[in-house]
């Protein structure tokens, strides 16, 4: 498959979806933990992996990303400078992970849950419901 500038290519990384964008020259800007944002071509970035592409479409973030380059100072940051980042900051000119919100969101809910289940209120009463349940069966 030929890429265009300003595809957004992403392969598997673990738990979560590593990504790229393609770049004029069609090698990939991205982000990682130990180089920051750099350019790579597409089998540096691949690693073997199957690549996934989603199309870019709007031409002025294709011209935005056709003309991205590594920032001074891009280092990676899991929180505030990961390869979302990166790809979205090329394309809008505004950084943003929706995989990072998504992974707080869930924590931050299973945080409340088990809170919730450990409160020895909530224990005593999801206590006498079993028994009083157990009870009719």
């Amino acid at each position: 498959m030929k890429y265009r500038p300003g595809d957004v290519v992403s392969r598997r990384k673990g738990l979560v979806m590593h990504r790229g964008v393609v770049l004029s020259d069609g090698n990939i800007l991205h982000n990682s933990p130990f180089r920051g944002e750099h350019v790579v071509s597409e089998a540096e970035f691949r690693e073997g992996k199957r690549l996934h592409v989603s199309r870019t479409e709007c031409p002025r973030q294709r011209r935005f990303a056709a003309s991205a380059r590594p920032e001074d100072g891009g280092s990676y940051n899991l929180f505030t400078n990961n390869c979302e980042h990166t790809v979205s900051r090329a394309m809008t000119g505004e950084g943003s992970s929706p995989q990072l919100k998504s992974w707080v969101a869930g924590i931050g809910v299973g945080a409340v849950a088990f809170a919730l289940t450990r409160h020895p209120a909530i224990t005593a009463a999801g206590y006498a419901l079993g028994r009083k349940l157990g009870g009719k069966l």
